[in-house]
C-alpha cells in the first residue's frame, strides 16, 4: 500500500473497525485479491470482535489463489471457518449456505471484461442473497482499465452465460460497485428487485484513472493474468479462447502473445503495425507453449508492445489482430487445420455478428462501428449509476 493513492472499499470498511458490520453475522465471497494492506479480509473479519465471520464463499480459482478446476468445500485453515464453493456444481448461494447469515459481501478484483468470471459470481451472490432475505454489501474496488471505456458487442440473450452474465459490452467501463448497482436497477438479474444492496465506495478514485495511477501493487487476478499490462489487452485477445491458435497460455506472456501454426509473423506483424492502432505496436515472435495449453506445439505470431496505456483501445485491436490473421489464413486453406474462425467465437463476442460479419468480408472499422448505437445506448444508462467523477 506504501504509494496508494486509492483506499478499496474494503480499506474504508476496515479503517472504521466494520461499523457497518456491527453484531452481524457475516458470509463473505472473495479471493486472495481482497487484501487490507498486508492482511487478508477474511482474517481481519474473522479477528474483529464486533462481527462474526461465519463463512466463506469461493469464486474460480478459489480464496486464497489456487489454481484451475472446480473448487471444494472445504475448511479455511487461516480462520477455521468453513468454505462454500461457487465455482462447481454449485454456483449461486443456496438457502443452507446463507443459513444464519445476515450480510453477504463481495470483495473480489475485477479486471473489466464482460467474460471475467468474478463479476458472474457477484450477480448470482446476488441472486442468492435476494431469495433468502440476506443483504448484500460491495467492497468496492479500481476497474484497472479505468470507468471510461466500454466497447464491443452488447451481449445479446442467447449468449447468455456464465462468461456474459448481463447484457453490457465486452468491456463495461464500471467499478463492480457501479455494476451491481445497475444490474439491479436495470432489471438484469432476475428476483434481485427487493435486494437490500449497499456499496462501500473507494475513497481517491476517479474514472480516468488507469490501474498504475491507483498507486497499488497489481496482484495476479488468476493464474493468466499476471500484471496490469495483461489485463489491458485481454478484453481483445480473449477472443483467441474461441480460434484455433494459441492465446499464450503456458508461456510467460498469456494474451500478450497470439500465435497460430501457419502464420507467416513477419507478414502480419507489417499488416497490424500499417494499421497504426492507437497505443499499440507489434513484434513478431515464435513460442512454444508448456503444459496442456501447448502439447508441444510451436506458434508463430505477435507479441503486444504497449506503447501508451492511455491511448489503447483493447476490444478494437483485438478484432483488428483477428482480421489480420483471418485474412492471412484464407490464403493458406491447406494448412489451416479446421478453419482459423469458427462460429464459436460468438459465446465471446455476445452475439454472431462478429463471426457473420468477418467471415463475409466486413472490414474491422465495419464490424466496430457496429456496436456504436449499442455501446451509445449502454453508456447513457451506464452513466446514471456512477459513483465517481473523472479527474477533469
Amino acid at each position: 500500500m506504501d504509494g496508494a493513492v486509492v483506499m478499496t472499499g474494503a480499506e474504508v470498511l476496515a479503517q472504521s473497525n466494520f461499523a457497518a458490520l456491527d453484531g452481524m453475522n457475516v458470509g463473505l465471497i472473495t479471493n486472495h485479491t481482497a487484501m487490507v494492506g498486508d492482511r487478508h479480509l477474511a482474517d481481519l473479519l474473522h479477528e474483529a470482535p464486533n462481527v462474526n465471520l461465519v463463512a466463506l464463499f469461493a469464486p474460480e480459482h478459489g480464496i486464497r489463489g489456487e489454481l484451475g478446476g472446480s473448487i471444494d468445500d472445504e475448511v479455511d485453515p487461516t480462520t477455521g471457518v468453513p468454505i462454500f464453493s461457487l465455482y462447481g456444481e454449485t454456483r449461486e448461494p443456496t438457502a443452507e449456505m446463507l443459513a444464519g447469515i445476515d450480510v453477504l459481501l463481495y470483495d473480489i478484483q475485477d479486471i473489466g471484461p464482460r467474460f471475467y468470471t468474478y463479476i458472474s459470481t457477484m450477480g448470482l451472490g446476488m441472486q442468492g442473497a435476494a431469495k433468502n432475505g440476506v443483504s448484500f454489501m460491495v467492497l468496492d474496488r479500481p476497474n484497472p482499465l479505468g470507468g471510461e471505456l466500454a466497447a464491443g458487442f452488447v451481449s445479446e440473450p442467447e449468449f447468455t452465460s456464465f462468461i456474459a452474465f448481463y447484457p453490457i459490452p465486452v468491456t463495461h467501463g464500471l467499478t463492480i460497485g457501479e455494476l451491481a448497482v445497475m444490474a439491479k436497477e436495470e432489471g438484469m438479474l432476475e428476483g434481485v428487485e427487493t435486494l437490500d444492496l449497499q456499496v462501500i465506495e473507494m475513497e481517491g478514485w476517479y474514472r480516468d484513472m488507469l490501474w498504475p495511477d491507483t498507486g497499488r501493487e497489481f496482484i495476479r487476478t488468476s493464474p493468466n493474468m499476471p500484471d496490469f499490462e495483461t489485463a489491458l489487452i485481454y478484453p481483445g485477445a480473449c477472443f483467441w479462447e474461441r480460434v484455433s491458435g494459441s492465446e499464450g497460455r503456458g508461456t510467460p506472456e498469456p494474451f500478450i502473445l497470439l500465435g497460430t501454426e501457419w502464420a507467416d509473423a513477419e507478414v502480419i506483424v507489417d499488416d497490424l503495425n500499417a494499421r497504426n492502432l492507437s497505443g499499440l505496436r507489434f513484434e513478431p515472435t515464435t513460442f512454444t507453449p508448456e503444459g496442456r495449453r501447448g502439447g508441444g506445439r510451436t506458434y508463430h505470431g505477435i507479441r503486444h508492445v504497449i506503447t501508451d496505456p492511455y491511448a489503447v483501445r483493447p476490444v478494437e485491436a483485438g478484432i483488428h489482430v483477428l482480421h489480420a490473421f483471418y485474412t492471412q489464413s484464407l490464403a493458406h486453406p491447406d494448412e489451416v487445420d479446421e478453419g482459423f474462425l469458427s462460429p464459436r467465437i460468438s459465446s465471446h463476442a455476445g452475439s454472431e455478428r462478429l463471426y457473420d460479419m468477418m467471415t463475409s468480408g466486413a472490414s474491422p472499422e465495419e464490424i466496430i462501428d457496429s456496436w456504436a448505437n449499442e455501446v451509445r445506448e449502454y453508456d447513457e444508462m451506464r452513466s446514471r449509476y456512477f459513483l465517481y467523477d473523472s479527474r477533469s
